[in-house]
C-alpha cells in the first residue's frame, strides 16, 4: 500500500513538472509569434519599407532581420521600428542592401527625405507605445534631422517627456518642441 501511494505521488509530481514545463514553453512560443505578427505589421504599415522582402524569425524574444533593403537608410530604419517593440530583447539586422541604380545627386537628396522619414517613423513610433503620452494627439514632422513636435498634450511633464523620446531616436540633430498644454 505505501509503495502504490508513494508511486502515484511520485507519478503526480513528474506530470505537473512536465505540464508546468509544457505550458511556459507554449508561452514563450506564442510571444516569440505575437512579436513576429507586431514586427512584421509595423514594417507593413512603413510606407518607405519593401516589406514583402524583409523576413522576421524570433527566438525567445531575439529577433533576426533578413533579406533585402535599397539603402543603408532602409536598413537602419527596419533595425529601429522593431527594436522598439514591446518584447524585444535584441535585433540581429542581416539586412542586405541592394541598391537601385540612380544618379549620385538624385541618391543622396533620396537619402536625405528616407533619413527624415524614418526619423518621423521612429519617433511617431516611441510617442504611441510609451503610455504616459498622448500619441495620437502629437504630430511628428522632420526636415534635415530637425523634428517638430505639435499638438496638445496634458502636462508639462507630457511635454518633456515627448521632447525627451524624440531627442533620443538616432540622426536627430535637433526637436522644436512646439507642444501646448491644455488650459482644461
Amino acid at each position: 500500500m505505501k509503495r502504490t501511494l508513494v508511486a502515484a505521488m511520485m507519478t503526480l509530481t513528474l506530470a505537473g513538472t512536465s505540464a508546468a514545463v509544457s505550458a511556459h514553453e507554449w508561452q514563450d512560443t506564442a510571444k516569440d509569434a505575437w512579436i513576429v505578427g507586431k514586427a512584421e505589421t509595423t514594417l507593413l504599415l512603413n510606407g518607405n519599407l519593401n516589406s514583402f522582402k524583409i523576413n522576421t524569425n524570433v527566438e525567445d524574444g531575439n529577433v533576426i532581420l533578413t533579406g533585402q533593403v535599397a539603402t543603408e537608410v532602409d536598413k537602419a530604419l527596419a533595425g529601429e521600428l522593431v527594436e522598439n517593440l514591446e518584447g524585444v530583447k535584441s535585433v540581429d539586422n542581416q539586412l542586405t542592401v541592394m541598391p537601385a541604380d540612380r544618379s549620385k545627386s538624385e541618391d543622396k537628396q533620396n537619402r536625405g527625405r528616407l533619413t527624415d522619414a524614418k526619423i518621423a517613423a521612429v519617433v511617431k513610433t516611441r510617442l504611441l507605445l510609451e503610455s504616459e503620452v498622448s500619441g495620437t494627439a502629437i504630430k511628428v514632422d522632420v526636415n534635415d534631422g530637425v523634428v517638430t513636435l505639435q499638438g496638445e498634450v496634458d502636462s508639462a511633464s507630457e511635454r518633456d517627456l515627448a521632447e525627451a523620446l524624440a531627442k533620443k531616436s538616432n540622426d536627430v540633430t535637433r526637436v522644436d518642441n512646439q507642444l501646448r498644454v491644455s488650459s482644461s
